[in-house]
């Protein structure tokens, strides 16, 4: 096999490259994901998707590749009392709704309160994954957090405990994209899979993934992709990159569901009068302790972060009371 005939289609420059079908696409990752391509044919689709861009198509193709490639994760252990989403607080033997908060970028310049908004979710009765995988040795990652908080990460089982934060290495689902991430360590360039982790489901069911952009040409592609991959998904503009709102500022919100798109939520403008208490240091221990003390009530949930939590938790409610009227 070779992905040779398609590298000479959308290699041909920005002007020059031709977009692919859904399954072209689908083929040309599957290949790759399953460790059919030479490293030189894997750094040609880099570099020329990187230059050409991805289409809502493509990236339809990909993420079918993805799901087909990857080992699917489930939840167990449904029978739970779940109030937010529900109308009584008696036991449920309903399914519990699931998000998946993708982190990817780490810790910079700012704090990372991916973990916080996952367990504030979880208290709401959201099954929650948080997946990612370190290729940047010099960022605070999600991982490094939950360790420090005595939270469990080394972790390969692919049922998840519904109701619970889990967290999973991209490479113990889906090996082959932990592999076409770590490219960039060679070609010092991200590629698609950049992207692709951020959007991604790796549930046999349905999940509501978080997705983040930090460049406002991603919002239009990604919003594109969204709708045309028909996935329910919330997007905005994250913090530095992660999925979590700006404990400083909150940013607009846009949800994504069968096809559709709608603003949740706008960005707050104008001067900042006030700032939230924020954790002292960006490493793994002070967010830890900065997180479980918000946690137990003992520093208050920053504004933007608590709006964020709500709207996913009001969405994620009308989407999960529908489908069980179904």
């Amino acid at each position: 096999m070779s992905i040779s005939h398609y590298i000479k289609t959308i290699g041909r420059g920005k002007e020059g490259a031709k977009a692919l079908s859904k399954e072209q696409a689908n083929d040309l990752l599957s290949q790759i994901l399953l460790g059919q391509c030479s490293d030189l044919e894997v750094g040609a689709f880099c570099l020329a998707m990187r230059i050409k861009g991805e289409t809502a198509n493509e990236v339809a193709g990909f993420l079918e590749a993805i799901q087909q490639q990857s080992q699917l994760l489930s939840v167990v252990n449904q029978h739970l009392t779940t109030p937010a989403l529900q109308e009584t607080t008696q036991t449920s033997t309903q399914k519990s709704a699931i998000v998946v908060l993708p982190s990817y970028n780490g810790a910079r310049k700012q704090a990372l309160l991916t973990p916080l908004l996952a367990f504030l979710l979880a208290r709401q009765g959201i099954t929650v994954l948080i997946h990612g995988h370190n290729t940047e040795a010099t960022r605070v990652t999600s991982e490094q957090i939950l360790q420090a908080m005595g939270h469990p990460t080394l972790l390969t089982s692919h049922t998840l405990t519904a109701g619970e934060v889990h967290y999973r290495d991209l490479s113990s689902f889906c090996p082959g994209l932990a592999r076409l991430l770590e490219v960039r360590k060679v070609v010092g360039l991200r590629n698609s899979a950049h992207s692709l982790v951020k959007m991604m489901n790796p549930f046999a069911e349905n999940a509501w993934v978080v997705s983040s952009y930090t460049h406002p040409e991603y919002l239009i592609s990604m919003t594109e992709a969204f709708q045309y991959t028909q996935q329910t998904a919330f997007l905005m503009r994250g913090t530095e990159g992660e999925p979590v709102a700006d404990a400083r500022r909150t940013p607009a919100i846009d949800v994504f569901n069968k096809g559709e798109v709608k603003r949740i939520q706008e960005a707050q403008t104008g001067t900042l009068l006030t700032l939230p208490q924020l954790p002292t240091a960006i490493d793994a221990t002070t967010t830890a302790e900065f997180i479980q003390a918000v946690l137990k009530g003992e520093i208050a949930t920053p504004k933007s972060i608590e709006i964020q939590v709500e709207k996913i938790v009001q969405e994620v409610r009308s989407e999960h009371e529908l489908s069980l009227a179904d």
